[in-house]
C-alpha cells in the first residue's frame, strides 16, 4: 500500500488548493488505490466539480475506477464566478448547483458506504448547508474531499459566496483529521 492510502484510509482529511494544483488528481490516485486494495464495493464518490474550461475537473477526467464504485454525478455543475455576469446570476447558478447536489448528498446518507470522496466540495457550499456536509464527514469511516482555496476566484460579483464558502470550508476544516495544503 501506498504512502497515499496510510495517510488517508480510516482519516477524515480535506485537500485545499489553488486552481489547478492537483487536488482532483490526487483525489483520484486515492481511489485508484482504494480501489487496488479490494474496497470498490466500500467506496462512493460525490462528484461536486464543474467539467468546463479552466476551473474544476471531475474525477472521470482522470480515472476510469469510478466505473467500479458508487459515482454519484447531476447532470450538470455550472461554475458560479467564472459563468455568472452579474451578481443574480452568480446567486442563481450556486442556487442551482445546490438543488443539483442535494439529492446525492441525501442519497449517500439513506445508503451510505465505509469510504466517502468528494470532489469540489466547496461548489456545494456557495448555497448549501454546512451542516449536510458534517452529516457527510460524521457518517463516512473515511473521508476526503477536495476543496477550493485560494484568490483566483476571490471575485464573485458582489453576492458574498466567496465569504459563505470561506467560513463553510474554515468551520469543516476544524472538524477533520487532516488538511493536505496543495500550491
Amino acid at each position: 500500500m501506498g504512502d497515499l492510502f496510510k495517510r488517508l484510509v480510516g482519516r477524515k482529511t480535506i485537500i485545499v488548493g489553488e486552481i489547478g494544483s492537483g487536488k482532483t488528481l490526487l483525489l483520484s490516485r486515492f481511489l485508484d488505490e482504494l480501489v487496488r486494495s479490494g474496497l470498490k464495493d466500500k467506496i462512493t464518490v460525490i462528484e461536486m466539480a464543474p467539467n468546463m474550461g479552466e476551473v474544476g475537473g471531475t474525477v472521470e477526467n482522470y480515472t476510469r475506477n469510478v466505473t467500479f464504485v458508487k459515482y454519484l454525478k447531476p447532470w450538470r455543475i455550472i461554475p458560479p464566478r467564472t459563468m455568472g455576469k452579474d451578481r443574480e446570476e452568480v446567486i442563481r447558478y450556486a442556487r442551482l448547483n445546490m438543488l443539483a447536489l442535494k439529492p446525492l448528498i441525501e442519497e449517500y446518507l439513506r445508503n451510505p458506504t465505509e469510504i466517502l470522496l468528494i470532489n469540489d466540495l466547496t461548489i456545494y457550499l456557495h448555497a448549501g448547508e454546512v451542516e449536510d456536509v458534517i452529516q457527510l464527514i460524521n457518517i463516512s469511516k473515511t473521508f476526503t474531499a477536495t476543496a477550493y482555496e485560494g484568490e483566483r476566484l476571490a471575485d464573485d460579483k458582489g453576492s458574498g459566496i466567496t465569504d459563505r464558502e470561506r467560513r463553510s470550508l474554515d468551520r469543516l476544516k476544524g472538524l477533520v483529521d487532516d488538511v493536505l495544503k496543495l500550491s
